[in-house]
Parts: structure tokens; sequence; C-alpha cells
């Protein structure tokens, strides 16, 4: 991609980053035991955390945990927060009070945890979450908010004994390979995070996954607050009202854009409502909702020679269910048409992806997504596209992509690139727009 900004110079924890890539013969083995040894030989790190708010979910993760680090820094509490993937720097997925750990603290933790680790085999996701664990450690907090890597049950982040409390948001077919063909198979396997005792705040769940949810806090002991149930939420044009056991909260509607965030901002509500041991008013809460910034979600960013009314939006939604939410977006965008541009790496199917889109879509261009190996070839992209009634064209990628679809037209329309987080990412640094 040419874009309007040169590449950051290297850091010296990308080199450290790179050699952890080689340490694992698999990028992702779904497994505590290499996890639980080195943080064994880094003095435990994870025992000394804050209360723990630890998320899980298909959708909708990355949101809730933005809206409840800007809801409890809003209430004056010190926050620090675990996300990935990042879109431009690594350094996103470590949070300290809200900012992306500085590269010296960063650089510190990643060569600390290669030093113990010693070559030892380990995924490149697990030896970075210990160098989260270290970097928290050396960064008190008063709440740590931890989002799951991939399932729950098995994941690395999954080493915290007793957090304050567990959420899972909506569960939906994805990442089959490794966490079961089903959806009850996937929501057990989410549901893997929920503890003895500690309070588990579920959003809305579809009725195979709910059960198995419900089925797996049955056995585990694990009180549940669900949607629907425990708690319920309603919108209005201007206001959220959320309803639980400890009554019931009016806020302004959230300011990240779409319909979907609505129901992630009422969870995030409700997390902020039950936590235990914290006073979190609804005036925290609603600065919080209104405050939370979560780049590459659905986020309209400039973009070098678009002009002339056009918007170009961006959103790392990838799977069947964000595309769904994608589509009520669109819906309501009918007052100009929408092109996409789409790049998605070769695990995922396309045909799931665009046939929501297929009815909002006048045009779409098939991209790559540089520098990813994994990413599923333009002419596949293209063939999903059109059997699924998307006129579609392949690009070279994004620049050559709006020239194309904006060369020669009288209609002025939004332009909406998606089908993979890494794409976003790439887009944003293109862009030279912040990712955190």
């Amino acid at each position: 991609m040419s874009g309007a900004h040169e590449q950051a110079a290297p850091r010296e924890s990308d080199a450290i980053l790179a050699r952890l890539l080689d340490l694992h013969p698999k990028a992702i083995d779904l497994s505590l035991g290499r996890m639980t040894r080195l943080l064994d030989a880094l003095g435990n790190p994870e025992r000394t955390m804050p209360p723990v708010i630890h998320v899980a979910g298909t959708n909708g993760k990355g949101s809730v945990v933005a809206f409840l680090d800007a809801t409890l820094r809003a209430a004056g509490y010190r926050v620090n927060s675990y996300v990935s993937p990042h879109l431009v720097r690594f350094a996103e997925r470590i949070r300290l009070n809200g900012v992306p750990i500085a590269e010296g603290r960063l650089r510190e933790s990643l060569a600390h945890c290669e030093e113990v680790n010693d070559g030892a085999p380990i995924t490149f996701f697990e030896i970075t979450t210990a160098a989260a664990f270290h970097a928290f450690r050396q960064h008190p907090a008063d709440v740590l908010v931890l989002e799951v890597g991939l399932g729950g049950r098995l994941d690395a982040t999954n080493v915290i004994a007793r957090p304050a409390l567990t959420v899972i948001t909506p569960v939906s077919i994805d990442h089959t390979h490794y966490l079961g063909e089903t959806l009850p198979l996937i929501a057990a396997e989410k549901a893997g995070i929920l503890k003895q005792g500690v309070t588990g705040v579920i959003g809305r769940q579809d009725t195979e996954g709910g059960t198995e949810i419900g089925r797996v806090a049955g056995e585990v002991g694990a009180p549940l607050a669900r949607l629907n149930r425990e708690w319920s939420f309603e919108r209005s044009d201007s206001h959220l009202l959320v309803r639980d056991a400890s009554g019931e909260g009016r806020y302004p509607l959230p300011g990240l854009a779409g319909a979907h965030q609505v129901e992630n901002a009422a969870l995030a509500a409700v997390c902020a409502r039950l936590l235990p041991g914290f006073d979190i008013g609804d005036a925290a809460i609603a600065r919080g909702l209104q405050q939370a910034s979560w780049p590459g979600r659905l986020q309209r960013i400039p973009w070098a020679g678009l002009a002339g009314g056009w918007e170009f939006w961006v959103d790392g939604g990838h799977n069947e269910a964000a595309a769904l939410a994608l589509a009520r977006v669109a819906e309501g965008w009918a007052e100009r048409p929408l092109d996409l541009v789409v790049g998605m790496l070769n695990t995922r199917p396309p045909r799931d992806f665009l046939r929501p889109l297929a009815p909002f879509a006048r045009r779409m261009a098939a991209v790559p997504i540089p520098g990813q190996a994994a990413s599923a070839r333009p002419e596949d992209i293209e063939a999903a596209a059109r059997s699924s009634g998307i006129a579609c064209e392949t690009d070279a990628g994004v620049d050559e992509a709006v020239a194309r679809l904006t060369a020669g037209s009288t209609q002025p329309g939004r332009i909406l690139v998606c089908g993979s987080l890494y794409l976003v990412g790439d887009v944003l640094a293109a862009a030279g727009v912040p990712a955190a």
C-alpha cells in the first residue's frame, strides 16, 4: 500500500518480538502448561494482579474492554488493560492507565521474559501475555481489564485463579479449527473462564450457546447475570436504560458508532454496576460510555485524495456475526451508495462474511492483506462476492481499489474497508491515524 505516511522506524522491541515468533512451530497451540511453567519461573506475576475483569466471547470483547477501561478511569481508578490483536504497534495490546506501554517498558518486559524462558518452546501469545503480566506488576493499578486471546478455557490469560468478575460477550461460530465445529463446543470453551463464586456477566447468546454457558456455570458454581434474565436494557433515540439486581441506570448513548455498540455499552455498564469492591457511580458510567475509544471498529477516517462528498470508513469485523452488525449499520446508510473493499485471512469463509452485506453493497473490491502470508487470494474473495450477488473486481491494494471505485463516479458514496483487523491496521498506518 502506498499510504500517505512512511513506515515507522524499527524499534528494539520489534527485534525481540520477531525472535519470539520462532519459539514454537505453531502460531496457536492451546494449552496452559507452557504458560504456567514460564510464570512460575518469573515469580508468578499473575498472582500479584489487582482485581481482574476477565472478558471472553466472539464479538464485542474489545469494545467492552474499551468501555470498561474508560468507565473505571472516569470513576477515578487506575486501570491497566490487555487486548489483542494490535492494529499498528504491538504496544497497543498493553495499556497502562489508558496509554499504550512505552517502548522502554515494553522492551524490558519482553527481554526479561525471553531471557527467563531460555529458548523453551512457547507460543508468541503465551510469552507476550507473560510479558504483559510482568509489565503490569511493574506498573500497579487498581484494576486490570483482561481480554481473552482465543477461546477461554485453555487461553494464556486463564491463569487468574479468582477474578473479580468474568464477562462473556456474544458467542458465535469462529475459530472452529481450535474451538470446535459447533456452537455448544465453542461456548463451552469460552465459558472456561467462569470461576466458582465469581459472577459471570453474560451478553446476548443463541439458545444453544446460552444453555452450554449455563451448564458450565452450574458445574463450577459460578453465579450468572444473563441478558434478558438477570439484567436487561432498552434504548431510545438519546438514552440507554439498564436494569439489573442493583436497580436501574439511565445513560447517554455510547460514543462508538453502530447499533451493536449500544448492546456492548449496556454489557459494560452492567459490569461496572456489579463489580464488587468498587464505587462506580452513574456519572462515571455515562462519561465512560461516551469517551471510550476503540480504533478500527466502524471508524471514519480521512484518506488521501478522496474528496467530492465521499466518506471513508474502516471496520475490523471478519466473521458472519460481525457482518450482520455491519449490515444493520449499512441499512441506515441508504442515502448514499456503499462500496466495499474487502481483504480476509484464508482461515475465514468469505461467503459467510459477505452474504449479510450483499443487499447493501453497490460494488466491491477484493484486495490482499499486505505482509500476511495467510491472506486469502483476492480471486477467491471475488468469487465469493459474485456468488453472493455483489459486483466485484480484484485490486492490488486499497489505494488502487479506492482509485477504481471513485473514478468517473457521478454519485459520491461511502467506502468501507473490512474483513480483517490486519487490513484495517495497515490502512490506519497508511493514513497516519493513531490506533490507540
